[in-house]
């Protein structure tokens, strides 16, 4: 019977972890937070490279936004589940 418990409580709290993986991933802060952190980058980035005319240096532009951006979520992630 413990046993039986204990597999409902650990798909509980996997649940609670899922629910709150999916509110995540679809609010309006991680988005927002999203587009804030790429478009700064991008500015930053091409403004240093704006003496260069080469294309893949441009082409980083929206990977390293985008990687950089998600690498700082988790902070604000943090934030936003303690609300």
């Amino acid at each position: 019977m413990k046993d039986l418990e204990k597999r409902i409580e650990t798909i509980e709290k996997r649940n609670k972890r899922v629910e709150l993986d999916k509110k995540w991933e679809t609010c309006w802060t991680r988005r927002i937070c999203i587009m804030l952190l790429t478009y700064i980058i991008v500015v930053v980035y091409s403004y240093v490279i704006s003496k260069y005319n080469n294309i893949f240096l441009s082409s980083l532009v929206p990977v390293i936004g985008f990687t950089l951006s998600t690498l700082s979520l988790k902070l604000i992630r943090k934030i936003w589940e303690k609300k």
